[in-house]
C-alpha cells in the first residue's frame, strides 16, 4: 500500500485560539454529542428536556477537552519522534505543558459537575468514562488492541447519554442497564474502532520500531485492512439491528442505513487507492456519524410530536 502521512491534528496556524482548538480537536465534541444524545432518546425520549440537553453537552465537552489535552501530554515523547505528528500544537510548542494541564483540569471539573447535576446515577458512573477516555492514549503501550478502547470511549458516550437521561427515574441498577440501547453501543464501538484500524496503518513501521501495539503492527497491513472490515461489517449489521429492536422508524432507518453505505464507501476507497484514500475515507465518518447519531434523534423526536 502506499505510504500517507496525513494527521488531523496538525497545527495549520499560529494562531493561540487555533493552536488551543488543535489541541483539544474541539469538533470531536460536536462528532460525539448527537450519540450521547441518541443513546438519551433511546433509553427515555420523554427525559431529554432542555435541562438536561444543556448539560449532556456540557458533560461531554468537558470530557472530550480533558481526554484530548491529556492524549497530547501523554503522547508528547511519541509524536514528537514520529514525523507525520510534530506539527501538532504541544510537539510545535505552540502550547505549553501548563495551558494543557489546565485544559485537563478544567474539562475534568466541567463533566463532573454536568454529570452531579444530572442525576445520581450519572455521577455515581462518571468516573468509569472518564476512566476511559484518560486511559485511552496508554493502551498501545500495554496491548495491541488499542482501537478497541478508542471504540469503547464513543460508545461509552452513547452509554452515558442513557444514564444521563433515565438515571434520575431508575428504580435501581437493573433497570437502569435494561434501559441502556446495548446494540447501539455495540454498533458505535466497532465503527470507530474499525476506521481507527485503517488510520493507524499509517503508523505501522513507526509503532513496530517503537514497541507499540496496534493491529497493523501484529497483523500487517492486509490483517488490519480485514479487521477494519469485519468490524464495520458488524457495526452495519448491530445499526441496522437496533431499528427493530427499539421500534424505531423510518428517519431512524434511513440514517442507519446511509451510515452502513458509509461503511462499504469508505472500504471501497481504500481498496482501489490504498493509504492514499485514508484522508476522503476517514472524514466520510464525519457524515456517518451525523447520519448515526441525528437520525435516530430526530426520529424518536418526531415519534413524540406524533408525526
Amino acid at each position: 500500500m502506499a505510504r500517507a502521512a496525513w494527521d488531523p491534528g496538525r497545527l495549520s496556524r499560529r494562531s493561540r485560539l487555533h493552536a488551543l482548538m488543535r489541541l483539544v480537536r474541539i469538533e470531536h465534541t460536536l462528532f460525539s454529542l448527537p450519540f450521547a444524545y441518541a443513546g438519551a432518546v433511546l433509553a427515555c425520549p420523554r427525559c431529554l428536556g432542555p435541562r438536561e440537553a444543556a448539560l449532556i453537552a456540557l458533560a461531554v465537552l468537558g470530557l472530550r477537552t480533558a481526554a484530548m489535552a491529556y492524549n497530547n501530554i501523554a503522547d508528547l515523547d511519541i509524536d514528537r519522534l514520529n514525523p507525520r505528528t510534530r506539527s501538532r500544537p504541544l510537539v510545535a510548542g505552540a502550547v505549553g505543558l501548563r495551558d494543557a494541564w489546565a485544559l485537563v483540569a478544567a474539562g475534568s471539573l466541567l463533566y463532573y459537575a454536568s454529570a452531579a447535576l444530572l442525576n445520581r446515577y450519572a455521577l455515581l458512573l462518571s468516573p468509569l468514562l472518564w476512566l476511559a477516555a484518560i486511559t485511552y492514549p496508554h493502551a498501545k503501550r500495554l496491548h495491541w488492541l488499542p482501537h478497541l478502547h478508542l471504540g469503547l470511549v464513543l460508545g461509552s458516550v452513547v452509554f452515558g447519554g442513557a444514564v444521563a437521561a433515565y438515571g434520575g427515574r431508575a428504580r435501581g441498577a437493573w433497570d437502569l442497564l435494561h434501559h441502556v440501547p446495548w446494540l447501539y453501543v455495540a454498533a458505535v464501538t466497532l465503527w470507530v474502532a474499525g476506521f481507527d484500524t485503517y488510520y493507524a496503518i499509517m503508523d505501522m513501521e513507526f509503532d513496530r520500531s517503537m514497541g507499540l501495539g496496534s493491529i497493523p503492527a501484529r497483523l500487517g497491513p492486509r490483517g488490519a485492512l480485514w479487521a477494519s472490515r469485519l468490524m464495520h461489517a458488524a457495526s452495519a449489521v448491530l445499526m441496522l439491528a437496533s431499528v427493530p429492536a427499539y421500534g424505531l422508524g423510518p428517519a431512524a432507518a434511513a440514517g442507519l442505513a446511509a451510515a452502513a453505505l458509509l461503511l462499504a464507501y469508505q472500504h471501497l476507497l481504500l481498496a482501489r487507492r490504498g493509504l492514499e484514500a485514508v484522508p476522503r475515507a476517514f472524514n466520510t465518518n464525519l457524515a456517518l456519524g451525523l447520519a448515526a447519531g441525528l437520525g435516530v434523534l430526530a426520529d424518536r423526536l418526531l415519534a413524540l410530536a406524533g408525526l
